[in-house]
């Protein structure tokens, strides 16, 4: 591996869109902030902005304020457009059915696409936080595009086998397990260990 990726951080971009579950691409932020040797960069769609306020409470500003680069919607010239600019992933919390047609269809159209595009050609890591119910036929074809493409489809659902007392922890096991994806290590979330005993298998 060269010196100058060795001593570069992770660099891992984070999209947030206009889809329901503002809070998984906030929660996303703040947990790989937390984690020495990673870099996010943030790109907000219009909706998102909305959709975090009406959501969470949290305004452009202080959600801004979580990441440690930021980039414009409409600046197509922003260094993650660029093949050449090295980052180790992409992740799109959530992600709206929108950005799911523009990414299966390579339009390119904005920033958040424009840079998930560039993860895909570049054989990166690319991780769409789906969220959507139900789904229509455009949907799981467009679904299945970006898996032909490389990519990984998402869906923010929850796991309960960890006996999660609160949302807050539901979320945290999600982002987690997304965090595991970007191969970046971390103890945020219990795992899964197996059944306790055998005798508390249930007969199906």
């Amino acid at each position: 591996m060269p010196d100058s990726q060795l001593a570069r951080p992770r660099r891992i971009v984070v999209a947030i869109t206009g889809a329901t579950g503002a809070v998984y691409g906030l929660r996303l932020l703040q947990l790989l902030g937390a984690i020495p040797g990673v870099e996010t960069h943030l790109v907000l769609s219009d909706a998102a902005v909305l959709t975090l306020h009406q959501e969470t409470g949290v305004g452009r500003k202080e959600i801004e304020a979580q990441a440690h680069v930021v980039h414009k919607l409409r600046d197509i010239g922003a260094s993650i457009a660029s093949g050449s600019f090295q980052s180790d992933g992409m992740v799109v919390a959530p992600c709206s059915m929108k950005t799911l047609a523009a990414v299966a269809h390579g339009l390119s159209d904005n920033l958040i696409t424009r840079a998930a595009d560039v993860v895909l050609k570049e054989r990166r890591r690319l991780i769409l936080m789906v969220r959507e119910t139900p789904f229509n036929l455009a949907h799981l074809r467009n679904m299945t595009a970006v898996t032909e493409m490389g990519g990984i489809i998402f869906p923010p659902l929850p796991s309960f086998y960890h006996h999660p007392q609160s949302i807050a922890e539901m979320v945290d096991h999600t982002v987690a397990r997304v965090i595991d994806l970007l191969g970046i290590e971390h103890s945020l979330a219990p795992r899964w260990n197996g059944l306790k005993s055998a005798g508390d298998t249930p007969i199906l």
